[in-house]
């Protein structure tokens, strides 16, 4: 039994897929567009549905809402999601500031799913992603800080946490100091993130994501970067500085050790994890 996860290849954006032990469908974020084939309207939703013949999502997350994590929201209900979660305590006003006029419809979209996915799952519900019994034993832990300024959303993103056998993968969203000042005050957020194992790194790797406490606390084996072009904001060295290592295997051929993995240089990266059959724990990553 295993959990497998697809970071997916979206420039400067955001987009998981994540299928549980008992074959649950999540995603997490709605980038778009292949950077390595410079396709600008590749959607990993339709990719899903037409390649993977994932009909119906259990689970999908926007962890906040800017463009770069919601832009294939338009394909949203064609995979008619089970349960929707995103940082429902955002204002409409903080959301809309400066949106161009080009990219409104789709955060129409998103607040029509909002006001439509607004209702309790009710005690014992079998598409409840908090108990890991709906998810074939898949932990998934939720944090939501709430205390910084609404004027810089990015501090508002979910923060979810992924384990399976063992194993942690982070995913949280483009979190900066403000937050993780918060977050880092909570010793359940402490217990959980430490000696992880994969961590989508904050804010696609930049330096303003880039937290030494929260870091420190992770030790991580790999980072994970989902990004475009490399800026001069990126925090890539420091995070390779701070990683433990990984055997990673090449799709065409060999392994790497490696610490530090991007969607810029490396393409689709992918995860399993969870019992071999010696029911012992493993890790596979695989990079293009």
């Amino acid at each position: 039994m295993s959990t497998q996860i697809i970071f997916w290849d979206v420039q400067h954006g955001h987009a998981t897929y994540i299928k549980s032990p008992n074959n649950r469908h999540i995603v997490v974020d709605l980038g778009i567009g292949l950077f390595g084939e410079d396709s600008s309207e590749f959607s990993p939703l339709l990719h899903l549905k037409n390649s993977w013949n994932v009909n119906q999502l259990d689970y999908v997350v926007i962890t906040h809402p800017h463009l770069d994590h919601l832009d294939d929201i338009l394909n949203f209900d064609k995979l008619e999601p089970k349960v929707f979660s995103r940082p429902k305590h955002l204002s409409k006003e903080n959301i809309m500031s400066d949106i161009r006029d080009e990219d409104k419809e789709k955060f129409e979209k998103y607040f029509e799913i909002n006001e439509r996915y607004n209702f309790p799952l009710g005690e014992n519900n079998p598409n409840d992603p908090n108990n890991p019994e709906n998810y074939g034993d898949l932990i998934i832990k939720n944090y939501t800080p709430r205390t910084c300024s609404e004027d810089n959303i990015n501090n508002h993103s979910l923060i979810k946490v992924f384990s399976y056998a063992g194993i942690k993968v982070i995913i949280p969203g483009d979190n900066e100091k403000c937050s993780f000042e918060e977050l880092l005050e909570d010793n359940d957020f402490v217990q959980t993130i430490r000696d992880s194992d994969i961590l989508l790194a904050p804010h696609h790797g930049r330096k303003s994501g880039y937290n030494d406490d929260f870091i420190n606390l992770v030790n991580p084996r790999l980072v994970v970067i989902s990004d475009g072009r490399f800026c001069d904001t990126s925090a890539t060295s420091r995070y390779s500085d701070n990683c433990r290592g990984w055997t990673v295997y090449k799709r065409s051929g060999g392994t790497e050790e490696r610490k530090c993995l991007t969607t810029r240089k490396d393409g689709v990266i992918s995860a399993s994890f969870g019992f071999n059959s010696d029911n012992k724990p493993f890790l596979e990553v695989k990079i293009d």
